[in-house]
C-alpha cells in the first residue's frame, strides 16, 4: 500500500492511497464469508455454496462493493497513520481507479486539525487585576451575617411594611368566577419578594392584622396559564399574621454567638482575612484568564466548524446535567429542559469557538515548548485525587491503580495545561490599570460564612 497527500486547503486534506490486488482479493474473500449465509444456490444448502459457484452465477463483481468497504476500513487508517494526519472528521472517499489486475486507487477528502501559527506568547502585556478589600466590604459581609442570624417576630403595633412576612388567605376572581389555583389558606408571603403577581404585594402595605383587602391586579401577557394571560382579576385577601425580622445588635455578644471570637473587632478582622484570601484567589484566576485570552485573541486561526459543533454539544450536555442534578428528573421535565438546552445552544457558539481555539493554542504551545509530564508527577497527582475523594484505606490502592489505567492520559493532559499556563503567566508583563478602573466586588456573603465554618 502507498499513500500521498494530493493537496491541502486550509484544514481540508485530499489524499490518495492504494490497495494491492492481493489485499483486495483477501477483502473479496472476507466479503464472501460475510454474506454467503444469506445466498441460496440450487443444489447447495443455504450458505454452503462455494465462492466460485456464486461468482459464476451472479458475476465476479457480486462481492466487490462489500470488498471495497472492507479494504477501505483497513487501508484508510493505515494511510492516515503513514501520513501522520490528525483527522477530526469522517472522510469522503471515492474510488479513483479500479481495473482488473491492477492496484486500486482511492481518493479521500478529510478535515484535519489546523496548523496554529503562534503569535508572541512569552512576555505578553496585560492589565493586572487588583482587588482591594475596603472597610465597606467588611461591613457588607458583617451585615449579611447579621441578617442570617435575625429572628422572625410577630408584629402587633403597626401596619404591613416592605420586608414583612405575612400569613394570608386569598380568593381570586376573574369577573364573577373563581379561577383554578387562585385560592389558598394560611399562605406565607414576604412583602417585596415579587413572588406574587405584579402589584399584589404593594397593595397590602399599610394594612393591618385581621384586615380584609380587595387587591386588583392584571395578569402579565406572558403568564404561564393561557386562560389568565392579560386578564383583570380581584383577590379577596385576609391578613392573619404580620411578622418582621429582628436584627441582633452588632456587639461583642453577637460576635461570641456567631463565631469563635470574643469581640466584634476580632470578627471583623477575620472577615477581612477571608475577603483578602478570596481576593487573592480571584486576582490569580483573573490574571491567568487575561493572559490566555490575550494570546488566544492574538492568534490568527480558523477554527474548524466540526470542532465548534462538538463543543456546543458538550456545553449543551453540561447545561442539561445542571438541571438534572437539581432534581428535574423524569419524562415530565424532558420537553421543558430540551427547550432550555436548545435555546442555550443557540447562544453558545461564541463561547464554544473560544474554548476550542484556546485548546488548540495551548496544545500548540505545549508542543512548541516540549512540555512533558514525568511518571512521578502523574503519581503525585493521583495521590492528590485519591486524597480529595477520601477513599477508605482498604480500597485506596485499587482506586489509585484504576486512575492510573483509565485516566492517565487525561491526568497527563491536565498537568500539561497547568504547566503551560503557569509558564505563560510567569513570563507575562503585567501593567497597572487606568485610574478610572472600577473595583471588583469580592465575594458572596455565604462564602465568607463557609470560611469561618472551616476554621471552626
Amino acid at each position: 500500500m502507498s499513500s500521498k497527500i494530493l493537496k491541502k486547503e486550509k484544514n481540508v486534506v485530499t489524499l490518495e492511497f492504494t490497495v494491492s490486488q492481493d489485499d483486495f482479493e483477501e477483502a473479496v474473500n472476507k466479503a464472501y464469508l460475510k454474506v454467503k449465509n444469506s445466498i441460496n444456490i440450487k443444489g447447495f444448502r443455504k450458505g454452503k455454496a462455494p465462492r466460485h459457484i456464486i461468482e459464476k452465477i451472479y458475476g465476479k463483481s457480486i462481492f466487490y462493493d462489500d470488498a471495497l468497504d472492507i479494504a477501505v476500513q483497513e487501508a484508510y487508517p493505515a494511510a492516515v497513520n503513514e501520513l501522520k494526519l490528525d483527522i477530526i472528521d469522517s472522510p469522503k472517499i471515492d474510488v479513483e481507479k479500479f481495473e482488473e489486475g491492477e492496484e486500486i486507487v482511492f481518493k479521500a477528502e478529510v478535515e484535519v486539525m489546523p496548523e496554529v501559527d503562534l503569535p508572541k506568547y512569552k512576555g505578553v502585556e496585560v492589565v493586572k487585576t487588583e482587588i482591594k478589600v475596603r472597610d465597606e466590604d467588611v461591613e457588607r459581609e458583617l451585615k449579611a451575617i447579621q441578617e442570617k442570624n435575625a429572628r422572625i417576630v410577630e408584629v402587633t403595633d403597626r401596619p404591613v411594611e416592605k420586608g414583612d412576612f405575612l400569613t394570608i388567605d386569598y380568593e381570586g376572581f376573574v369577573g364573577e368566577e373563581k379561577f383554578e389555583g387562585g385560592t389558598a389558606e394560611n399562605q406565607s408571603l414576604e412583602i417585596g419578594s415579587n413572588s406574587f403577581i405584579p402589584g399584589f404585594e404593594d397593595q397590602l402595605i399599610g394594612k393591618t392584622k385581621g384586615e380584609e383587602v380587595k387587591v386588583n391586579v392584571r395578569f402579565p401577557e406572558d403568564y404561564h396559564a393561557e386562560e389568565l394571560k392579560g386578564k383583570e382579576a380581584v383577590f379577596n385577601v385576609k391578613i392573619h399574621e404580620i411578622k418582621a425580622k429582628e436584627l441582633p445588635e452588632l456587639d461583642d455578644e453577637f460576635a461570641k454567638d456567631v463565631s469563635e471570637f470574643d469581640t466584634l473587632e476580632e470578627l471583623k478582622e477575620d472577615i477581612r482575612k477571608v475577603l483578602e484570601k478570596k481576593a487573592e484567589d480571584q486576582v490569580r484566576i483573573s490574571n491567568d484568564n487575561n493572559v490566555i485570552t490575550k494570546i488566544v485573541n492574538d492568534t490568527d486561526l480558523d477554527v474548524p466548524e466540526v470542532l465548534i459543533q462538538r463543543e456546543i454539544e458538550y456545553l449543551g450536555r453540561n447545561y442539561e446535567n445542571q438541571f438534572r442534578q437539581q432534581g428535574f428528573m423524569g419524562k415530565e421535565y424532558d420537553d421543558l429542559i430540551n427547550n432550555f438546552v436548545n435555546q442555550y445552544k443557540e447562544s453558545a457558539r461564541p463561547q464554544a469557538e473560544f474554548n476550542v481555539k484556546t485548546e488548540l493554542v495551548l496544545d500548540a504551545i505545549i508542543k512548541q515548548e516540549g512540555i512533558a509530564i514525568s511518571d512521578e508527577e502523574i503519581k503525585e497527582e493521583v495521590e492528590k485525587i485519591a486524597e480529595s475523594y477520601k477513599v477508605e484505606e482498604d480500597r485506596l490502592e485499587g482506586f489509585k491503580e484504576g486512575l492510573m489505567s483509565s485516566s492517565r492520559a487525561y491526568i497527563e493532559e491536565t498537568l500539561q495545561r497547568r504547566k503551560v499556563i503557569e509558564m505563560l503567566v510567569e513570563n507575562a508583563v503585567f501593567v497597572d490599570a487606568p485610574e478610572s478602573k472600577e473595583e471588583v466586588e469580592i465575594v458572596e456573603s455565604e462564602e465568607i460564612e463557609e470560611g469561618q465554618e472551616d476554621r471552626e
